[in-house]
């Protein structure tokens, strides 16, 4: 990891890709809530750790591991939506902005730089946050892991979302929360900032010695 240079770590770039959970919203929590209450119908209790087994999967990738792990009767399709259902209220209610992430949105908005999300959550939670908090103005591009072949930490979703802003991929710096998510913005060949979450405390060292650039709060870029 280089020394975070405050000045320099959004300049001589195009684009800002940002993933969503952990990253641009403080929406972690409500997963591992939704798990429990999830499996608890099922007589099932997922293991300590599933939050780091599940890490960088697609949704769809996920309800698969989830039904067959916890061999759950439901169809893949209704394990989704059953989960979009949980998650509803909270990311309408309940699901902040990440502190100082704003400010450097409209920041890189007014520099013209282009900006898109890329996510492993549902496209109908994203729509949701996203409508929640205005954010549409700032990202032409949003897209999940069910629209490419491979979730994190394949390098897919970046690259889509790159050519999508019709940017090269060298010329982006990508903002992630998770391990898979920091090796899928490098494995595309683009400059990744580790953001800290709660979530992934754990796995800070790793984070910081994988990204180019780590930060504790937005507030560090100097804009």
């Amino acid at each position: 990891m280089k020394e975070l240079d405050k000045k320099n770590i959004i300049n001589d770039i195009d684009a800002l890709l940002f993933d969503l959970d952990g990253t641009l919203v403080d929406s972690m929590w409500v997963w591992k809530e939704i798990d429990f209450e999830y499996l608890k119908q099922y007589g099932a209790t997922p293991p300590e750790n599933i939050e780091q087994i599940i890490e960088g999967m697609s949704f769809t990738e996920t309800a698969t591991y989830f039904k067959e792990v916890f061999a759950l009767p439901e169809d893949v399709e209704t394990i989704k939506d059953e989960w979009n259902r949980l998650a509803w209220e909270k990311y309408t209610t309940q699901v902040p902005m990440k502190p100082g992430v704003m400010e450097l949105l409209h920041y890189a908005r007014d520099k013209g730089l282009k900006m898109g999300i890329a996510t492993s959550n549902s496209i109908e939670l994203v729509e949701q946050i996203v409508t929640v908090h205005d954010l549409k103005q700032f990202f032409p591009v949003i897209m999940t892991s069910c629209e490419v072949e491979r979730g994190k930490p394949a390098p897919d979703i970046y690259l889509a979302v790159a050519a999508a802003l019709k940017v090269a991929p060298a010329r982006c710096l990508v903002f992630e929360d998770i391990v898979p998510g920091i090796e899928a913005g490098k494995s595309a060949g683009m400059r990744v900032c580790a953001v800290e979450d709660a979530y992934s405390a754990a796995t800070r060292e790793e984070k910081q010695r994988l990204a180019d650039y780590y930060i504790m709060h937005y507030n560090e870029i100097a804009l």
